[in-house]
């Protein structure tokens, strides 16, 4: 009996030890992509910030209007969800289609309806297995997924918004904080928000003189026309910028999940080894009691 539980013990050493080379790797694999992801992340901020910065200064007219400023909405959202394509990454998967689902609830008990474009596999598989209203499958991949692709799904975005076949669109993802904090959050992403641009007038000198410098400046042949220009390369560079977040928080996630099971799989081992001796001691004190029984028996 002895012998079976030494046996026992020692296979699930072994596998714990398999288990643990898997995560060491995975870990390993995740800091790798974590730091090209944060790489990409900064290195598209720029371009995006003197983007919004210049629509900001577009919109600031009082007599600006367009299209995609409108606040009239009428009973069609649709929420972009960005999430991984693989598993094993903690809660963020967890996270960010549970706060998905939340918004799409309460979006619902507003009379609204509601058209879901998933964006990862993981995405694609919930919202499909709970029989929601997809409105695309194309990009069930996020990890590869390159300006160019962001340009075509932002064209996408604009068209259906453009052509009324929906009158929103809210964009839940997952933004890095640090390595250790990943928060879910939701943001509009049309129609374009100014409500942080309004209501200077009691602002720093700083802020009078900036908007003073855009209230001169001239677009041609109209705002509007110039606002509506630079719409699709905004609309690609919040959706660029927010699945390369997302996918820094999804490589930081993992990494602190492998880690973590990395240091449970060698708690365990140690407390597997220590059985093991203990297992080991009594199957050699019961040997040596046997051949003291027959030694004595013999004499």
């Amino acid at each position: 009996m002895a012998t079976a539980n030494i046996k026992d013990v020692k296979r699930r050493i072994k596998s714990v030890e398999n288990t643990m080379q898997i995560t060491k790797a995975m870990e390993l694999v995740a800091t790798s992509k974590l730091r090209s992801a944060k790489e990409r992340a900064v290195a598209s901020q720029p371009y995006f910030n003197t983007l919004y910065e210049t629509m900001c200064e577009i919109q600031s007219d009082r007599g600006f209007k367009s299209i995609y400023t409108k606040k009239e909405f009428l009973k069609t959202v649709l929420v972009v969800v960005l999430a991984g394509d693989r598993g094993l990454a903690g809660g963020f998967n967890h996270n960010v289609l549970k706060l998905a689902e939340e918004k799409i609830k309460s979006l619902k008990q507003d009379g609204r309806t509601v058209k879901v474009f998933p964006i990862g596999k993981k995405a694609v598989e919930y919202f499909e297995k709970r029989k929601y209203e997809i409105y695309s499958k194309e990009y069930q991949i996020s990890e590869n997924l390159t300006m160019s692709r962001a340009i075509s799904l932002s064209k996408k975005v604009i068209s259906g918004f453009r052509n009324g076949i929906y009158d929103k669109v809210e964009l839940v993802y997952t933004t890095f904080v640090s390595t250790l904090v990943q928060n879910a959050l939701s943001i509009t992403v049309l129609p374009i928000e100014s409500d942080d641009l309004k209501g200077n007038e009691q602002g720093s000198s700083a802020d009078i003189d900036k908007a003073k410098k855009s209230a001169l400046t001239l677009y041609e042949p109209s705002a509007e026309e110039v606002f509506d220009g630079l719409i699709p390369k905004y609309i690609s560079g919040l959706l660029f910028c927010s699945i390369v977040d997302s996918y820094a928080s999804e490589q930081a996630a993992r990494r602190t999940a492998m880690e973590s099971s990395s240091d449970n799989a060698s708690e365990m081992i140690d407390s597997l080894s220590l059985l093991y001796n203990r297992a080991r001691q009594a199957q050699i004190t019961q040997e040596l009691n046997e051949i003291v029984a027959g030694q004595m028996g013999n004499n």
